[in-house]
């Protein structure tokens, strides 16, 4: 790991992170990176989550500290979150991989079409309150994604703005708050086994987390100043990523 590729995943760490921060899909940049610097796939995925869980906390007290995360919400979601990763990284799926892309390929996309059709999709907060029955849609979602994000991984910080939005009725940036703290629960139950079974590649991982904090807290700042002005268009750019990403490997 030479000194080159050192500031060069720091350079992508910083890039990926302040997307992140802003619509999800940091991994996008992240992970790439990390094996194009010559680290092994199964190495990078565990030093990518150890640098993006430190970026996640970053994003996570921003939010927390501008008002955006409705507490009396994520306090049922945390632990179902929680649950559902552990559950994801322990399973053994018995689903092809080479569906799974599809599926998704095919959820995102409808995703992205449909906060593009709609222009008032996330816009204004018409947050209402919560009944029970939006809580326990909340808790089912929280589970659904950490479940997801533990075995697989892409999309989750897009879906989980997507449904902040479309069942509780946040704007872009209140389901982009709440969304990231779901996202860093989830990020460490996966981070703690990725250490404990020693795939983390420090070396690389510690600089680039240092610049993912930096990269955080700027995206963070930019998505709370700006709202869905700046996180709408870059949400529909990253679920379009996203598709072309899982559609060329679903090919390959």
């Amino acid at each position: 790991m030479t000194l080159t590729w050192i500031l060069f995943l720091c350079a992508a760490g910083f890039l990926a992170a302040f997307v992140d921060s802003i619509a999800g899909g940091g991994g996008l940049i992240s992970l790439p990176a990390l094996v194009a610097a010559g680290i092994p796939p199964h190495l990078a995925l565990g030093t990518n989550k150890f640098a993006s869980t430190c970026a996640s906390l970053t994003s996570s007290i921003k939010f927390t500290r501008s008002g955006k995360i409705t507490f009396r919400l994520v306090r049922w979601q945390i632990p179902c979150t929680a649950l559902g990763a552990a559950l994801g990284v322990r399973t053994v799926l018995h689903v092809e991989e080479a569906f799974l892309n599809l599926l998704i390929v095919v959820l995102v996309f409808a995703v992205a079409i449909y906060t593009v059709i709609r222009k008032d999709f996330g816009k204004e907060d018409r947050f209402e309150g919560l009944t029970p029955s939006k809580i326990a849609a909340g808790m089912a979602f929280a589970f659904a994604l950490g479940f997801y994000d533990g075995f697989f991984g892409p999309g989750t910080g897009s879906f989980l703005i997507f449904l902040f939005i479309r069942i509780f009725g946040f704007d872009f940036a209140a389901a982009a708050g709440n969304g990231k703290i779901l996202n860093f629960t989830s990020n460490v139950v996966s981070l703690v086994l990725f250490a404990i079974s020693g795939r983390i590649v420090y070396l690389a991982g510690a600089p680039m987390a240092l610049f993912m904090i930096a990269g955080a807290w700027a995206g963070t700042h930019v998505a709370i100043k700006n709202g869905a002005k700046v996180i709408r268009p870059v949400f529909v750019m990253i679920a379009l990523a996203l598709v072309v990403k899982l559609a060329w490997q679903a090919m390959t």
